[in-house]
């Protein structure tokens, strides 16, 4: 029976130590200032040289943390909408740049927090929170029947909502 117990405690102490090792080992990469070599899966084609995260839970950390607003982009990768947004996104070099001043997060999958999803679970939909985890439900795109949806025409008006994310920020901390 004393060997059982010392052989669990053993699996017990390697399970610990790599939760450990990938604990430290994601501390370091956030600190570099060079350019990270992140998967680029994570950006999957929304912007392979902006810095994404990885959860929706990581995300809100990082946002309180940094004061850095986050936009969370809903979407599929079957689904021709998403893909044609994806790919003025990903082109568009001010979105690029003014990205850059965001936490950012691309989900193809819905969370459970029911407030990024104020008027149903579409994509792609995009929305915003601001530092003190606030969803900004009041920043919206041009379609009353879907408040966060964009299109690739609406390119300009995403640019200028993120804008408006940015400095309510300001006004309001």
């Amino acid at each position: 029976a004393m060997e059982k117990s010392y052989v669990s405690m053993f699996l017990l102490l390697i399970v610990i130590s790599c939760a450990l090792a990938k604990d430290t080992g994601k501390k370091d990469s956030k600190d570099t200032t060079a350019k990270p070599k992140l998967p680029q899966t994570l950006s999957r084609g929304w912007g392979d040289q902006l810095i994404w995260t990885q959860t929706y839970e990581e995300a809100l950390f990082r946002s309180k943390h940094s004061q850095k607003p986050l936009m969370i982009i809903h979407h599929l990768e079957d689904c021709p909408h998403s893909q044609a947004l994806k790919k003025v996104f990903a082109e568009h070099k001010d979105i690029q740049k003014l990205a850059e001043k965001f936490i950012l997060l691309n989900l193809v999958y819905e969370t459970t927090d029911k407030n990024l999803a104020p008027d149903g679970q579409y994509v792609p939909r995009i929305m915003f929170v601001d530092p003190t985890l606030t969803v900004r439900a009041d920043i919206t795109g041009r379609y009353s029947n879907r408040l966060y949806a964009y299109e690739p025409s609406d390119i300009s008006l995403l640019f200028s909502n993120m804008q408006k994310a940015l400095k309510f920020l300001k006004t309001e901390l």
